[in-house]
Parts: C-alpha cells; structure tokens; sequence
C-alpha cells in the first residue's frame, strides 16, 4: 500500500503543481509560480518513487481457498468483503448474475481505464445486462475453479512477453504451470462464507503473480496508478451482489 499512497501523493502535487503554474493557490499557501514548479517537481519524484519502489513476494504455505491453488505465490493483490443478509445460495447466484449496469460507477471508471475508446467487447467494455462474470469469461478470462454456493474463481495474463501468441487452447492447468519470464498472471476469486443465521459474508480478492523482474516492474507502474479505481470498482461489486441477493 505505500508505493500506491506514494504515487497518489505524487499525483496530487502534480496537479496542484501545473494549476499554480496558471494560477497560484494562495488558499494553499502557494503564493508563486515559482513555488507551483517547486511543487510539481516534488510530485514528480514522489510519483517516480512510489513507482520505482519493490514489490514483496507474498506465499501461500497452506491453501485453504481454489484461489490459494492456482496462485500460491503473488507480488500484488487487494482484498475486499461485504456482509450480505441472504442464503448463501441465494447470494451465490447474486455472484453469478450482477451485471454491468448494477455496479454503480463501473461504466464510468472502465470508460476511463480505455481512455474512452470504444474497445471490443470485455470486462472493460461490457454489455450493460448480462452477467459480468460471463462477459469475462468468454472475452479473456479463463475459469479457473467453481464449487458452487462456495467459490468461483478467474483468470488472466495481464502482461505477456511481446510477440507471444497462445499456441493452445488456455487450461486452468496451463495456467497454474505457467512460470515462463516475461508474463503476469492476474487471478480474482469471489467467495462465500457463512456468518450467522440467514446471513453469509463474501469476499473477493484479486491477486497478481509476475514470473520474472522485468514483468514485476512493468506491472508495478501499471497497478500503482489504477489500483484506487481498482478498488474502488470491486466495492461497488461487491454493494450490486449485496442489494442484488438481499432484494430476492
């Protein structure tokens, strides 16, 4: 989490650099241009850092989740959870079933993450009424795992070597024996646990494997800037499966 607070911050000053460059922010105690530029370079180190900064390698010693199979270790990942006051069946097919047009903010941050260009069909230019976990799977994401009621489980490479092409139908073995150098591997779960009476909790995590350096820091940079609408995109999942369980 710090490289990503880092990179926000640095983000920050950034901007508030470039505007006191027009028009200082005196509110701000930016009472200069010069004192602007000052800022915007000390945005553009704290950004720089914030991106240069390690990644820890996390591991898994024993797994207790479909998810923990397929991605043992990782470098990157965020959690998240939401208590839903339904069945756990009930709340499993929400999973299934939330579409697009029910996450609130989705369209919107996805439209930002393409740069509004239109795209083809997928996670980040779905179809507002069918069900988002379908989308995924049939546009670049491979299901890894399903225990229904319990635990679904998806998958992709979000960074591959250049030039590489599939020279095989994906698997999810394939995909758990895949550490050739060059490829970061993204895996995203959604899981059902039981929390009282007519009442369940479900969690999803996302988690990022890179198979060398090279791949570790250009995912680096890349999830240090999205990762804020990253999360922020999850919640709002997680809020569509909640009203969407609890309103059946």
């Amino acid at each position: 989490m710090i490289p990503v607070l880092l990179v926000d911050t640095g983000f920050v000053l950034i901007l508030l650099g470039l505007v006191s460059l027009l028009k200082p922010l005196k509110f701000l105690r930016i009472r200069s241009r010069a004192r602007g530029a000052l800022i915007l370079l000390l945005g553009l180190l704290v950004a720089a850092f914030g991106m240069a900064l390690p990644a820890p390698e996390e591991r898994i010693t024993q797994p207790r989740t479909q998810l923990d199979e397929f991605v043992p270790v990782y470098q990157f990942n965020e959690f998240h959870s939401v208590l839903v006051k339904a069945p756990r069946d009930q709340t499993y097919r929400a999973i299934k079933n939330v579409t697009a047009s029910e996450i609130l903010l989705f369209r919107t941050l996805t439209w930002i993450r393409r740069f509004g260009r239109p795209g083809p069909e997928g996670i980040l230019n779905a179809p507002e009424r069918l069900p988002l976990l379908d989308v995924a799977t049939r546009t670049g994401f491979l299901l890894l795992a399903e225990k229904p009621g319990d635990e679904i489980v998806v998958g992709t490479a979000v960074v591959a070597p250049r030039g590489w092409r599939l020279k095989h139908r994906p698997t999810p073995e394939g995909f758990k024996r895949l550490h050739d150098p060059g490829f970061a591997l993204a895996a995203m779960n959604f899981r059902v646990e039981d929390a009282g009476p007519g009442e369940c909790r479900v969690t999803t995590e996302t988690r990022v494997y890179a198979t060398d350096a090279s791949a570790r820091r250009t995912f680096a940079r890349y999830w240090r800037v999205i990762y804020p609408g990253s999360a922020l995109i999850r919640r709002m999942w997680l809020r569509a499966i909640r009203l969407r369980a609890e309103k059946r």
